[in-house]
């Protein structure tokens, strides 16, 4: 089965922006993207892609070993 191709507005939908923010995307490089004729298409995974490598872990921080706030 092929992949699923997003359009930007699907995209934008994924990501929970308005539509110019996949554009920039594309725009800039920085994600994946397929032209079908003049129109611009998203793969999913490179759109998974795209969350996990700017998603950030949060940082845990260590009690104090006197139990003092750090």
């Amino acid at each position: 089965m092929a992949e699923r191709l997003l359009t930007v507005a699907q995209a934008a939908e994924r990501l929970g922006t308005s539509e110019r923010f996949p554009r920039r995307l594309i725009a800039e490089r920085r994600v994946t993207f397929v032209k079908v004729g003049r129109h611009v298409r998203i793969p999913e995974r490179a759109l998974a892609a795209y969350i996990d490598a700017n998603t950030v872990q949060p940082v845990r921080r260590r009690r104090s070993r006197y139990g003092r706030a750090a």
